[in-house]
């Protein structure tokens, strides 16, 4: 993103220190859910969710050996853990981890853009109401026709944008979606769990 034209609050969602803590909080999801299968041990749990830390600067380091931008952030993030790191990334595959984290960062993306475009319908609707009666041309075939009011066109601005607004919301919800199916995608995790919507900002998961 290209900093000067970027707001920044917008700009936070898509930081590298943002998408890497969203890849945590799926590690930490699935670690969660295999400590109560009784997969992981409690206390490497503990350990992990207790020490767990995301130091971009680190992961960089590694790569530079990986070339491999996940192995170097599960590799960061287990020296913070300690022992227990190795009970990070049980059963998971690269795509489990970015592709969810990447859903959790659209989202969050998409529901600022759906407070701006709530903003921005209650300011045209007010705006409509106060131009009710300012009277204007209107236009037809590039030329001026019958006369309109002004606050009859931005209330056609508004009902326009409230669609947007819903086809957006469509949109958000459906990439609210995570995905934990282990190597070449074969649901052969050790936590086995399955794929669903998330309605939560944590990473939303399933054990069966």
């Amino acid at each position: 993103m290209i900093p000067r034209y970027t707001l920044a609050e917008m700009g936070d969602v898509w930081s590298e220190t943002t998408r890497f803590d969203r890849m945590l909080a799926v590690e930490l999801a699935v670690a969660r859910a295999q400590a109560t299968r009784g997969l992981i041990p409690a206390e490497a749990l503990d350990a992990i969710e207790t020490r767990a830390r995301v130091d971009v600067d680190r992961i960089a380091e590694i790569e530079t050996t990986t070339d491999h931008d996940v192995i170097a952030f599960v590799s960061q993030v287990a020296e913070t853990v300690g022992p227990e790191g190795r009970f990070l990334h049980l059963g998971l595959t690269s795509s489990d981890v970015v592709d969810t984290a990447l859903a959790l960062q659209l989202r969050a993306a998409g529901r600022i853009l759906l407070d701006d475009a709530d903003g921005l319908i209650a300011i045209l609707v007010t705006r409509a109401h106060a131009e009710s009666d300012t009277v204007m041309m209107g236009r037809t075939h590039s030329v001026h026709a019958e006369p309109t009011t002004f606050g009859l066109k931005l209330a056609g601005w508004a009902f326009e944008i409230d669609r947007g607004r819903t086809r957006l919301a469509a949109a958000v919800d459906e990439i609210g979606t995570g995905k934990i199916s282990g190597p070449v995608g074969r649901t052969a995790t050790s936590a086995r769990t399955s794929r669903r919507r998330c309605s939560k900002p944590s990473v939303c998961m399933s054990t069966r």
